[in-house]
């Protein structure tokens, strides 16, 4: 028989981290409610790389959500290609391409779940199909699409869309038609759901509202997802570079990192590193290989800098070739400026943190990103336009750059609208914040 007070809500992420990794805070938020149980549907791999990978939160939260793991056969694991001729990560692909096997058993789940709960939500990355949900037609379920790009990308998406103009400066041809068919699938979305917040993307949102699968559906902007404050971690062993942190003054390092899905030439490697030091300034730098479908096989890079450049660096900077807790390295004391590609997760972490943000686009919803950051919130600066995306950047304008961030007059500027955006964006997360409002009517929503 049903349980008649509860509301069970199903997540199901895309398998990429930065997918993962939102609606896995997402799902931890929603588990603090009463009246709700939470569900976490992905592959295996995937559920394990989400919780390996848990920013934030104690890992005694992860108890909390039911996990489910939905079976999906080998897939190829291809490297990265740093020299392709897309900085996207065509290699994965075949993960990307792999999501249309797991409809028939989340369809059987969900179903399973109908069935005890007097409510299923189920909330989707909307690179994930649904199709098998509206096949099923389950009487007591209602589907929302979460949406993890900035409101900003999203409202350039249909604007493209609109002009008959194609992604095709953004994303490889195959995840184009990847979009492509994923936009064909007819969902019956209650809702949208977006990791952004009003303090941050009013202006978006509002157009977003009026435009194509947006218009006459409610959009929730409950961000940022990542947790404000950070949780205590003290069951959680600290990360190194954490203790490197520890040693340098108040806002004084560089944290250089590009996510989990881009890769960098050796040339430009070697740019960026001459830059760095010449720069002056401590700094952070991450130097990883994008993530492979198979991340526990091949976690880190064994990439080459000039020779002696690590020595040479010593004490000032630090080189980590493995992935690290980039949300903790953020909310660091020490941490004074942010190179990003700017990915969505990256950027939402930056600003909630205050750190200002030194922002190279690389591919598709980072060049938005990084305008929005830049130019709409004045909370960055561009390394380079994007119209010069192909081109090595050289040592010069990394020093440049990294100079103009940390030091002078237009540098304490871009560093006090990043702190008070920060305190905004906080904000919202609190009573009477306009994401804590969302969020509010949302699940009052489900109980109703």
């Amino acid at each position: 028989m049903p349980n008649v007070d509860e509301v069970t809500v199903v997540i199901v992420p895309f398998p990429a981290h930065g997918h993962l990794n939102q609606l896995l805070h997402f799902s931890l938020l929603l588990s603090t409610r009463s009246g709700l149980t939470v569900h976490f549907a992905s592959t295996a791999s995937h559920n394990r790389q989400a919780k390996l990978r848990l920013q934030g939160w104690p890992l005694s939260s992860l108890s909390s959500i039911h996990f489910h793991d939905l079976p999906l056969p080998s897939i190829p694991s291809p490297p990265p290609n740093p020299h392709s001729p897309y900085s996207f990560p065509t290699h994965l692909q075949p993960l990307f391409d792999s999501t249309d096997l797991i409809r028939s058993p989340l369809s059987s789940l969900l179903l399973s779940l109908s069935a005890s709960f007097r409510r299923l939500v189920v909330i989707h990355d909307h690179l994930i199909s649904l199709d098998c949900f509206e096949a099923a037609a389950i009487p007591n379920a209602e589907s929302y699409t979460f949406c993890g790009p900035s409101a900003a990308f999203l409202c350039e998406v249909e604007q493209l869309m609109k002009q008959g103009n194609g992604l095709e400066e953004l994303a490889s041809p195959e995840f184009i038609r990847f979009i492509e068919r994923r936009r064909r699938d007819v969902i019956t979305s209650s809702g949208f759901i977006i990791n952004t917040c009003r303090e941050m993307e009013s202006k978006f949102i509002d157009i977003l509202a009026l435009q194509g699968d947006f218009l006459g559906k409610p959009i929730f902007a409950i961000g940022p997802l990542n947790p404000v404050p950070m949780h205590n971690n003290t069951n959680i062993s600290r990360d190194e570079c954490l203790e490197w942190l520890d040693g340098h003054p108040p806002s004084s390092v560089v944290y250089v990192s590009f996510g989990t899905m881009s890769t960098i030439s050796d040339e430009q490697a070697e740019q960026l590193a001459s830059g760095l030091r010449r720069s002056g300034h401590r700094f952070l730098w991450v130097l990883r290989d994008a993530d492979r479908a198979d991340i526990f096989s091949f976690e880190s890079t064994s990439r080459q800098l000039p020779t002696g450049f690590e020595k040479a660096v010593e004490g000032v900077g630090k080189v980590v070739r493995g992935w690290v807790p980039q949300l903790d390295v953020l909310a660091h004391q020490a941490t004074g400026g942010f190179m990003s590609h700017c990915g969505w997760n990256s950027c939402m972490e930056a600003v909630s943190c205050g750190v200002p943000v030194m922002a190279w686009p690389m591919h598709s919803d980072q060049p938005a990103n990084a305008r929005l950051l830049a130019e709409g919130l004045k909370v960055g600066v561009l390394v380079r336009g994007w119209d010069r995306r192909r081109e090595v950047v050289a040592a010069e304008r990394v020093e440049e750059v990294v100079r103009m961030v940390m030091e002078g007059e237009e540098g304490r500027s871009m560093r006090e609208k990043a702190r008070e955006m920060g305190e905004a964006v906080r904000a919202a997360r609190k009573d009477g914040g306009s994401s804590k409002e969302a969020l509010d009517v949302l699940v009052a929503h489900w109980k109703r």
